[in-house]
């Protein structure tokens, strides 16, 4: 490993299946709806300060989730995840590039509708990485058409190689208010010796004259509560921490530190009716090492990657362009702290497609030991 320290290694190490769970980054990315309710509580809110406290902390929700260490798997380039039956939500997200690994996703429920476009940087540094989230994560509340855009802090995995890993995420997470110019900074406290500090994280919501009006206190494994508070920051007489969002119940002694939620995402009762082949959840790989055979999903992981491989030469001799089904690449470039994004925007075929499927009567049920895993839509495919 010690010619990739310095380096990006997103996409250029084959890692075993040894270390990964039964999960794909798109199904990571869908972990980030569990507290949904959250988005929807922002939206019917009068209170314009109350309505970033409500959806930072739906912000802060999935780093619960980044205490598990295990690596999800890469996703295929076409693969999609979809995902509905949860607080009204319709979830679709689709890998749009594979160099660099890309992905995108949109959410919508009668509340919000929820956009990403995430590229990841990494930086190898031997026994740690360092994890950049060059992304855009767009919000839109629909009752008054507010968006707040969501800047999060970077991660860094600790004992990468030697030792017990564990994951941190010190620094600032920025959610901006783009219709009024409200913001809420929150501080990630970086871990200290022996833990100290770890999971704290603290910070104000402001005005747009970046005045502090809410305090926000709390662990990002636990809970979050807010507070009015003076011109100094300091709560306001006569007023209490009001808890805004708390860890659900989570199984105990699960093999991969899964929520509820994430077994949810896993299982075929929050899939729609006929599936899309690419999905997620029919990866043979996947689904081998769900069922604890690590022989099986190595050489189905391997397999996969060599087929998209073999697919990326076919497409060049017949100089064709692969091109996304769900989201288009926009002309937009949007700046982050660690690099400039090329945006993709949801096109709204999904909605139709879904909408079509859903009003036809004759539609089998999933079957997943005779659906094969097939990313490659040939549709998706254009003459240069």
């Amino acid at each position: 490993m010690q010619k990739y320290i310095g380096s990006d290694i997103t996409s250029m190490v084959t890692l075993p299946v040894l270390i990964f769970e039964p999960m794909t980054m798109l199904q990571k990315a869908a972990e980030l709806m569990e507290y949904s309710f959250l988005l929807d509580l922002a939206d019917e809110c009068e209170d314009p300060y109350m309505r970033l406290a409500y959806a930072s902390s739906w912000a802060i929700s999935i780093y619960f989730a980044c205490q598990r260490t295990w690596k999800p798997f890469n996703p295929i380039l076409g693969e999609t995840y979809e995902m509905v039956n949860h607080g009204g939500v319709t979830f679709i997200a689709e890998q749009v590039s594979h160099h660099p690994p890309m992905s995108a996703a949109h959410a919508e429920n009668e509340h919000f509708t929820y956009d990403l476009t995430s590229k990841l940087r990494t930086k190898f540094l031997g026994n740690s990485l360092d994890v950049y989230p060059v992304g855009r994560t767009r919000v839109t509340l629909k009752r008054d058409g507010v968006v707040l855009d969501l800047v999060p802090p970077p991660t860094k995995v600790n004992n990468l190689i030697f030792g017990r890993t564990w994951v941190d995420s010190p620094g600032e997470m920025i959610m901006t208010n783009l219709t009024t110019g409200d913001k809420v900074v929150l501080y990630f406290q970086p871990c200290g010796w022996f833990g100290a500090g770890r999971y704290e994280v603290d910070g104000y919501v402001y005005n747009a004259a970046e005045e502090p009006k809410i305090l926000m206190t709390g662990k990002w494994n636990e809970s979050m509560s807010c507070q009015r508070c003076d011109m100094e920051g300091e709560p306001c007489p006569g007023t209490e921490l009001k808890e805004v969002w708390k860890v659900a119940d989570v199984p105990e002694n699960d093999k991969f530190q899964y929520t509820h939620f994430a077994h949810k995402i896993n299982s075929f009762g929050t899939a729609p009716r006929k599936l899309l082949a690419s999905d997620s959840r029919l990866r043979p790989d996947r689904y081998a090492l769900e069922k604890g055979d690590l022989s099986k999903s190595g050489s189905e992981k391997s397999s996969l990657e060599e087929r998209q491989r073999a697919e990326k030469r076919d497409r060049e001799t017949k100089g064709h362009q692969f091109t996304p089904r769900w989201f288009d690449l926009s002309t937009e470039i949007s700046p982050t702290p660690w690099g400039d994004l090329e945006v993709y925007h949801y096109n709204g075929k999904y909605t139709e497609f879904r909408a079509a499927v859903d009003s036809s009567d004759s539609i089998e049920e999933v079957d997943i030991e005779s659906t094969e895993f097939n990313p490659w839509q040939y549709g998706n495919l254009v003459a240069e």
